[in-house]
């Protein structure tokens, strides 16, 4: 028996037929959209919208792959996030669909949303907030993947937090600070929390390839689940 407790979701994008999920807190709780990281819409995922339920916020999680297309949790998913990575353009036209259709759900309001994602996610809720996506409050990226997309970063309204492992070698220094130039210039209000001996994927539990410097620790995990409500309670309650 599953351990969820959310429901499976069918969406459009526009393209590509997708199964998102769904986990509620109540019927006034903030909404967050999840992005997954590059194995697809996996349980994980899924168990972290089930978390942020738990915390008090709405949740859905986006599939950004489409319906059906799903990788290996512990695998290498290189061929999934390849080509957007290589085409942030479409990338972002799938996310800017995902969004859009959580809009369109009952219940979800059109404003005042918040969204968060892991590593390719990461990537993605940054790209998010690049974009302006109307509707948009706040991102958090979770030892996600700093680099801006070739086309300029405009104006970024959405408040960001990145919460990135100090020894990730997906976000090195250069990045990082790559990073912060280009938030600074966007005039966004960010924060960057660097976590000391933490690697990529810090926050994933069956993270154990210390050779590529992709591992678990429990401390930065810990004390991302514990950043992750206050700072939407700030952003989406005004708190």
């Amino acid at each position: 028996m599953s351990d969820l407790r959310g429901t499976d979701i069918p969406y459009s994008d526009g393209r590509l037929d997708c199964l998102g999920y769904q986990a509620e807190a109540s019927a006034d709780a903030p909404w967050v959209v999840v992005v997954h990281e590059w194995s697809g819409l996996n349980h994980g995922t899924k168990a972290a919208c089930d978390r942020l339920a738990g915390l008090g916020f709405n949740a859905f999680a986006l599939d950004v792959f489409g319906a059906g297309t799903r990788g290996d949790e512990t695998g290498d998913n290189s061929h999934l996030i390849g080509p957007l990575l290589g085409d942030r353009t479409e990338l972002l036209r799938r996310l800017t669909g995902g969004f859009e259709a959580v809009k369109r759900l009952p219940g979800v309001p059109e404003g005042g949303l918040g969204a968060m994602g892991f590593c390719f996610g990461g990537l993605s809720v940054l790209d998010m907030a690049r974009a302006a996506l109307p509707g948009l409050r706040a991102v958090i990226s979770i030892h996600g993947i700093l680099a801006a997309p070739p086309t300029p970063t405009g104006p970024i309204a959405a408040s960001v937090l990145a919460l990135h492992g100090w020894e990730d070698p997906f976000a090195d220094t250069d990045a990082v600070k790559a990073f912060a130039e280009e938030m600074t210039t966007a005039g966004a209000d960010w924060q960057l929390h660097a976590y000391g001996h933490a690697k990529h994927a810090f926050s994933f539990p069956r993270a154990n390839k210390p050779e590529m410097g992709i591992l678990y620790e429990p401390r930065a995990a810990a004390r991302t689940w514990r950043t992750i409500p206050a700072f939407f309670d700030e952003t989406l309650r005004g708190g």
